[in-house]
């Protein structure tokens, strides 16, 4: 289904002269360059150039011999950048990825990723950190619309547009008309760099500061793009059994802080991540007393929809519209004139910048790898080394918001013990949230509060409400032999063994489960 044509939504007519197919951008290439795109996960990236650029190295028999450095806001559809990684078609890659083969490069050290707090790096992009001249060489970049000045109207994400505009030597603009033009949708504030920065001026979660449109000279675009592919967005995480019985912990406690007057009554500002404990915590509230809520968050999933048709959401500020492609996208398209002026879609470098959300008072809601019991929070490397995602956008809003939760199964399936693995340890092997950041822990066995506890209060909570049954006996016996080895030596206001805190681990790698027989060494 077409919406509208190219000349419609190109309102700068003189671009219509750069007007060509995916096919003729490939000469604009080269080996070892440095590219951006838009997007911020699966919404809003390019599609028709990125899988031209495939094509051509497969076609070619150039895997491995063509490759490019490649920054996004954050993931991108499994046709561009997996696709890219399984044709050997990426040197570095930064700051976050969605993909097996992606995954998979990145583990046997084919692909150079750096993880990095998602709003830092929007900025740091601008800033001119990640290249050797400060530049890209070609920016690739979704849009709605053009307007007669030139402005671009991204789709479905702000991602780091704003900022690779500006630091982008050449772009190429993909005009999608395969959907409704977002046009209106976003609020974009282009930063300027220290010490000119001037103060993001956001008082409400659904307040207007900025433009509806990027600004961009003209001179730079090299090629005008038509597309009409969709985004093959997220699918939808369901909820289980566990997933709503953190839920239910969540609201219960939300609930008990309005009662105490630390919260209002229609709550502040939520911030939730991705996964079906996420879903499951909307789906909470969705059902739940709150009414009058609003969201200021990086992406908003399916079930943000089931918040806005029960009447309870007024409104949400995100960097991306993360639906999925069905029935999410063709949900929201269908139903455009319910939901879309209720949403505000701002760059990667307002959505999470700390400004905004302490000021809000966001109420952050994110699901680690695993957690110790110290509240130290591993976020992205199964084991201390394996790199799954990336760290993402969490660590923005659990370091600024005023309630910074996380969230998480007290075990995970394993095929080798009937139990699984453990999500609570003893420590854990990679720390990408510190124990400073965070003030509350939740499992489905329950939620420990953590807020004015000092550190051996803090494990003793962690150990009794957050820690599966099976694994409850070992972690206490740990604790107790930790606090009596290091307090006997007066080192211990937060007891840790290093000769013995990994031993689950090992065991697990070694034996197939997190039992450990006995702490010996």
């Amino acid at each position: 289904m077409s919406y509208g044509t190219l000349e419609d939504r190109v309102r700068r007519k003189s671009l219509l002269s750069k007007v060509m197919t995916a096919q003729d951008c490939i000469p604009f290439f080269k080996n070892g360059m440095n590219i951006g795109w838009s997007g911020f996960t699966p919404a809003g990236y390019p599609k028709e150039v990125p899988i031209a650029l495939a094509d051509h190295v497969e076609k070619n028999g150039l895997q491995g011999t063509t490759k490019y450095n490649l920054f996004v806001g954050a993931s991108a559809g499994a046709e561009t950048e997996d696709r890219w990684a399984s044709l050997d078609m990426m040197d570095r890659r930064w700051p976050y990825q969605t993909g097996k083969n992606i995954a998979k490069g990145i583990n046997t050290g084919k692909i150079r990723m750096g993880d990095k707090h998602l709003g830092h790096f929007a900025q740091d992009v601008g800033y001119g950190f990640y290249t050797e001249n400060g530049r890209m060489d070609i920016a690739i970049i979704e849009v709605s619309a053009v307007t007669e000045e030139g402005g671009l109207v991204p789709t479905s994400s702000c991602g780091i547009v704003p900022e690779l505009v500006r630091v982008a030597d050449k772009i190429i603009l993909e005009v999608n008309t395969g959907q409704p033009s977002f046009e209106g949708m976003h609020d974009i504030i282009m930063q300027e760099k220290p010490p000119r920065r001037q103060p993001i001026l956001i008082t409400s979660a659904t307040h207007r500061v900025g433009t509806t449109y990027v600004p961009c000279d003209p001179e730079k675009i090299v090629a005008v793009v038509e597309s009409k592919r969709r985004d093959k967005g997220r699918a939808f995480a369901d909820m289980d059994d566990t997933s709503e019985a953190i839920a239910d912990h969540i609201m219960d406690f939300l609930g008990n802080e309005v009662k105490k007057g630390r919260l209002p009554e229609n709550l502040l500002p939520l911030q939730s991540g991705v996964g079906s404990i996420a879903n499951a915590v909307v789906g909470g509230l969705t059902k739940g007393p709150f009414k009058n809520l609003t969201v200021y968050t990086e992406v908003l999933q399916d079930t943000m929809l089931d918040l806005f048709d029960s009447g309870k959401l007024d409104g949400a500020s995100a960097c991306s519209l993360s639906l999925s492609e069905n029935p999410g996208f063709p949900r929201f398209f269908e139903n455009w004139d319910k939901y879309a002026d209720k949403i505000v879609l701002r760059p990667l470098s307002i959505s999470n910048a700390p400004e905004p959300i302490r000021r809000l008072g966001c109420i952050a809601m994110n699901t680690p790898v695993e957690f110790d019991i110290y509240a130290h929070a591993n976020s992205t490397l199964v084991g201390g080394t394996r790199m799954i995602n990336g760290l993402g956008g969490s660590g923005d809003f659990l370091r600024n918001g005023y309630l910074k939760i996380m969230h998480s199964p007290s075990v995970r399936p394993t095929k080798t013990d009937p139990t699984g693995i453990t999500c609570v340890v003893p420590k854990a092997p990679h720390i990408d949230h510190t124990e400073h950041d965070l003030d509350v822990l939740v499992t489905e066995q329950g939620l420990a509060d953590l807020r004015g506890l000092a550190p051996k209060d803090r494990a003793q909570e962690i150990i009794n409400k957050c820690v599966h049954p099976d694994y409850k006996d070992i972690i206490q016996e740990y604790f107790d032999m930790a606090c009596r080895i290091t307090l006997e030596k007066g080192i211990g206001h937060e007891p840790q063994l290093f000769d013995r805190c990994f031993k689950m681990q090992l065991n697990l790698a070694e034996n197939g489960t997190m039992k450990i027989d006995n702490w010996d060494i």
